[in-house]
C-alpha cells in the first residue's frame, strides 16, 4: 500500500515548519500549568498554523489564493515572536532557547516571504489548466 506525497510536503519551508512546530510543542510542555489555556495554547496554535496554512493554500487554484494562505502562515510566525517574547519575559525560557527559536523562525519567515513573492509573480496557475 502506498500514498501520494503532496506538493506542499516537498517544500523546504513546510518541512522546517513541521520541525519548528514540534520543537515549540515540546518546549511549551515546560511552561507552568496555569499557562495551559493561555500562552501554551496560543503558541502551539500559531506554530501549527504555519504548516497547516501552507497545506490548505496548496489546494487553491489561483496563485492569489495560495499567496493569501502563505501570508497567513507568515502572520502566524510573527505572532509566535510575541509569544516567545512573553515566554522570555516571564522566564519560562532562557536567552539561549529564545535565540535558537528566533533564528529558526527567521529562516522560516524568510522562506515564506520568498514563496509569497513567487506565488504573486507566477503566471502559470492551476486555474489556467482547468
Amino acid at each position: 500500500m502506498s500514498y501520494k506525497i503532496q506538493s506542499f510536503e516537498k517544500l523546504e519551508v513546510y518541512q522546517l515548519a513541521r520541525e519548528f512546530k514540534i520543537e515549540i510543542k515540546l518546549m511549551s510542555r515546560l511552561f507552568p500549568k496555569e499557562e495551559r489555556f493561555e500562552l501554551t495554547s496560543q503558541i502551539n496554535r500559531c506554530s501549527s498554523s504555519i504548516s497547516a496554512n501552507l497545506a490548505e493554500g496548496s489546494g487553491r487554484a489561483s496563485n492569489l489564493d495560495q499567496a493569501h494562505f502563505t501570508n497567513m502562515s507568515y502572520s502566524s510566525g510573527l505572532e509566535i515572536i510575541d509569544h516567545l517574547n512573553t515566554a522570555l519575559d516571564m522566564e519560562y525560557i532562557d536567552n539561549q532557547k529564545y535565540t535558537t527559536l528566533r533564528v529558526e523562525l527567521d529562516k522560516i519567515l524568510g522562506k515564506l516571504n520568498a514563496l509569497y513573492k513567487f506565488q504573486l509573480n507566477n503566471t502559470n496557475t492551476l486555474k489556467k489548466k482547468i
